[in-house]
């Protein structure tokens, strides 16, 4: 069996979408939980788009909000 701190280790390498796509999955794994998990995003999202409508927060652009969280992150 592989240790945890290994895979760490190793994880921390991947580019950060690749440490994204491989943080999305994770939770799947845990069986039980990502039905938890996903009524959280739901509900999260929801908050959002009424938030969104309401005028209390405006959206961004994807591709330029991409761009600036790279630039942050120095890839």
């Amino acid at each position: 069996m592989i240790d945890a701190a290994i895979i760490e280790k190793e994880a921390m390498q991947l580019s950060a979408a690749e440490r994204a796509l491989l943080a999305d999955r994770l939770p799947e794994s845990l069986g039980a939980t990502s039905k938890e998990l996903q009524s959280s995003w739901v509900k999260e999202a929801d908050d959002r788009l009424k938030a969104y409508r309401e005028g209390s927060i405006v959206a961004e652009d994807g591709p330029q909000a991409l761009s600036d969280l790279r630039n942050r992150l120095g890839e």
